[in-house]
């Protein structure tokens, strides 16, 4: 039997996140191990995604074991804009982005919604799949 991990995005388990969003573990459900991969399906126009960075802990941010981590965004369907620090980068199926664990964050769905995969793990460090289930 071949080591490959295979799934439908609509059959991954989605687990409780915002309200008209769908959050999946893809990584986790995928057996991925050397970093973290989410799915993320926005609402078209929602300003709901929290703005957070991932270098404190607080009201918005991530949990602990996130901290110092960094994010690959990549759009599979739909657009946004990003919001960072006061400034606005595309998001949509001609552009990525790398974000630092201190830049704080805010994701704008476009008009169609976004499907986001985001990658996720921290600079220097073995990523712990057991640490962010």
């Amino acid at each position: 039997m071949p080591d490959v991990s295979h799934a439908a995005i609509d059959e991954l388990t989605a687990v409780d996140f915002l309200d008209g969003f769908t959050f999946r573990r893809a990584g986790a459900q995928l057996d991925v191990t050397p970093f973290g991969m989410s799915i993320i399906d926005m609402p078209p126009g929602t300003t709901d995604y929290p703005a957070h960075d991932h270098s404190s802990e607080g009201p918005g941010n991530p949990p602990a074991q996130q901290l110092g981590q960094e994010e690959v965004y990549i759009a599979l369907r739909g657009s946004a804009e990003v919001e960072i620090d006061g400034l606005r980068y595309p998001l949509d199926d001609t552009h990525i982005m790398r974000v630092g664990p201190t830049a704080r964050r805010k994701i704008l769905p476009g008009p169609d919604g976004l499907r986001l995969l985001a990658l996720s793990g921290k600079p220097g460090h073995a990523y712990d799949p057991a640490a962010m289930a």
